[in-house]
């Protein structure tokens, strides 16, 4: 059976993964670290193994990130809003200290990674967002086989993916990092997600951040 390679990546750094600001729909522009960031990624990817099809969440943090990737390799980016962070409802804007000071009962849920909880105003709860997250994913990966493709998304859809991979339950506490512009490399078969590789940070220069939800 072929398989299709995956190499799952988020996006560069913001100025509001720095101040640990929730961005999940906003529309936040990669800060001047993000855009360095993108741009080794670019330069390393374009060394390496052909790449059949970029795709990334219409979100310009993650669409910049991997148009940078696609000028390096010739190539182009088709948007895909099934890429999207989670939407995180009224989290969205504030920072992580406002969040348990203002909205205390929903922080504990997010937390403890209450599977079904959704935040309010809008808000996925993580089950919908691993549906919208596999969903999208079978259905790229599936129109790829014996190829390689590039997803460029954000952190919340890198921990689905991770969880996927791994068999992990959506409340399992994280042990593995989701650095901007990191290399992650799946398989894809019909059957589902395996992990090859998690975390290459071999093109990155110094320290990025690691935020799950934004």
């Amino acid at each position: 059976m072929q398989t299709t390679r995956i190499l799952a990546i988020r996006h560069g750094e913001t100025a509001w993964n720095v101040d640990t600001r929730i961005q999940g729909h906003l529309d936040i522009p990669l800060n001047e670290q993000g855009l360095r960031q993108a741009n080794n990624l670019a330069r390393a990817l374009a060394q390496g193994d052909a790449i059949d099809a970029i795709y990334a969440s219409d979100l310009s943090r993650a669409h910049t990130t991997a148009s940078a990737i696609a000028q390096a390799m010739g190539q182009t980016v088709t948007a895909h809003t099934g890429l999207r962070e989670r939407h995180f409802g009224e989290f969205q804007g504030r920072t992580f200290a406002e969040i348990e000071a203002e909205l205390p009962e929903h922080a504990w849920h997010w937390r403890k990674r209450t599977p079904e909880w959704t935040p309010p105003s809008g808000g996925e709860s993580l089950v919908t967002l691993r549906k919208r997250i596999v969903g999208t994913v079978d259905e790229l990966a599936a129109q790829h086989p014996g190829q390689q493709i590039v997803l460029v998304a954000h952190g919340g859809v890198l921990d689905i993916l991770y969880r996927a991979a791994t068999r992990l339950e959506l409340q399992a506490p994280r042990t593995w990092q989701l650095t901007n512009t990191a290399v992650n490399r799946l398989l894809w078969t019909p059957q589902g997600l395996s992990l090859v590789g998690w975390g290459d940070t071999s093109h990155l220069d110094d320290q990025v951040q690691d935020e799950t939800t934004t």
